[in-house]
């Protein structure tokens, strides 16, 4: 099975690559979907964040206000540290979870779309590994014109993450998207032909048709020699 990483930053335009993905037929674990079912009303890490950040996250409901909780966390390290500390566990085990039933489902290649790959140390169980890249100045103008955000905000937010130009020295593939829409459809084309390239004999044998194959070739074997035994 091969395990793609692709990773970014705020309005990289990853999301974009990511749905790219998705429309030729490659399943992607979204990492911020994970991260929005752990903070469910009543799940594990719903009661640790309330715990740790108080109930003045919680809207009327008492599912958490995540904007609310963002303007904490993006604006003071030390909370944004506690919060990825608590939820960190959960997250991991949500990925590896839908990793699992993609597997199961006999996928060979799937793409792990998460922001943080770097920081919370998944890149060792990705490759390649893919960052899709945007100039200092264009992502602070596509941040602020998205999310109607001022300068200092977007500015927080930005820094919150690694830098982008730091996450490309680590990449196996960039995918440089100051440009158009239809620059990045043609570099995509490229990344998706990489991506869909027949996998090792490692990969394979991680795949559930490698680990099928390699049960079906003990049995034989041990019937074989059973067979050869009793010669």
């Amino acid at each position: 099975m091969r395990i793609v990483g692709l990773t970014g930053g705020i309005s990289s335009g990853k999301s974009t690559v990511s749905n790219l993905f998705k429309s030729h037929g490659v399943p992607v674990v979204d990492a911020d979907l994970v991260a929005r079912d752990v903070l469910k009303k009543g799940t594990g890490g719903w009661k640790k964040v309330v715990a740790a950040f108080g109930e003045e996250i919680l809207q009327a409901h008492g599912e958490v206000d995540r904007a609310k909780l963002g303007q904490i966390v993006f604006s003071d390290p030390a909370k944004r540290q506690i919060l990825n500390r608590l939820l960190a566990p959960y997250i991991s085990s949500g990925i590896f979870w839908e990793i699992a039933k993609l597997w199961m489902r006999g996928f060979k290649v799937i793409v792990l779309d998460i922001p943080l790959l770097f920081e919370a140390k998944m890149d060792k169980w990705t490759k390649p590994i893919i960052v899709v890249w945007v100039d200092p100045d264009t992502q602070l103008r596509r941040l602020m014109a998205r999310d109607r955000a001022s300068e200092e905000d977007a500015r927080n937010r930005i820094s919150a993450q690694m830098s982008l130009d730091l996450k490309r020295t680590k990449a196996d593939m960039v995918i440089d998207n100051t440009g158009s829409l239809e620059d990045l459809n043609e570099q995509f084309k490229n990344v998706l032909f990489e991506v869909k390239k027949p996998l090792t004999w490692t990969e394979f044998g991680l795949s559930r048709q490698g680990a099928l194959s390699v049960f079906v070739s003990v049995i034989v074997g041990v019937l074989i020699c059973r067979k050869i035994s009793r010669l």
